[in-house]
């Protein structure tokens, strides 16, 4: 008896010290967020992301996510983009991880790797609003409108009254030629806009 009452006792000062020291470790972390934030607020992005690399760790989503955004904001983006890489691989179901991604693979230029992330987003979730008219946007400015039909579609049937959904939902089908579906939608951005520009000039094209 008095050897299981040792061994439990050894057991629970060994919880008791882990505890601890995790509370320990969270603290400091903790401060050294907040101080970040500090940082940041000031446009000090250098100690920002110093004081983060102090308690930095391979394995903690948190740390790598954030440090994705500092660097991307202190125009480190291929720093960036390799710390939102670790936040994804540690969540490959991160959405927000992806997100942040686009932001350095933008300013690098790599449009492929931010269709990617995109599309990865969507295979998540395919009813997300951002994604959608952002690939949507994508295809437009390559001048793919067949390709951006669906992805405005998808996002004007989510949402009917958006602005921005609509409007570039409108544009597509004029580029693609379906003019009365265009004048529809036109009319429909100056329900929730009116006088907008783009859309009287769409309306005008169509004339």
């Amino acid at each position: 008896m008095d050897t299981i009452k040792n061994l439990l006792f050894t057991a629970f000062i060994g919880l008791a010290i882990i505890s601890s020291s995790q509370a320990q470790n969270y603290k400091t972390i903790q401060d050294a967020f907040e101080k970040s934030y500090l940082y940041e607020y000031s446009g000090d992005y250098s100690k920002a992301i110093d004081g983060l690399k102090e308690v930095y760790s391979e394995e903690t989503y948190e740390i790598n996510l954030r440090l994705g955004w500092l660097t991307y904001m202190a125009g480190f983006f291929t720093e960036s983009t390799a710390y939102y890489q670790k936040a994804i691989d540690l969540k490959p179901l991160s959405i927000e991880a992806k997100f942040g991604y686009v932001y350095p693979a933008s300013a690098l230029g790599n449009w492929e790797q931010v269709k990617k992330q995109y599309n990865e987003i969507l295979k998540i979730d395919d009813q997300n609003t951002l994604a959608n008219y952002r690939m949507g946007s994508i295809y437009y400015g390559n001048e793919d409108y067949t390709s951006a039909l669906k992805y405005f579609e998808k996002l004007v049937n989510l949402y009917p009254f958006d602005y921005d959904g609509l409007l570039m939902y409108a544009w597509t089908n004029l580029k693609l030629g379906k003019f009365r579906e265009a004048e529809v939608l036109f009319n429909k951005v100056l329900m929730n806009q009116p006088n907008d520009e783009s859309a009287l000039q769409g309306l005008e094209l169509i004339k």
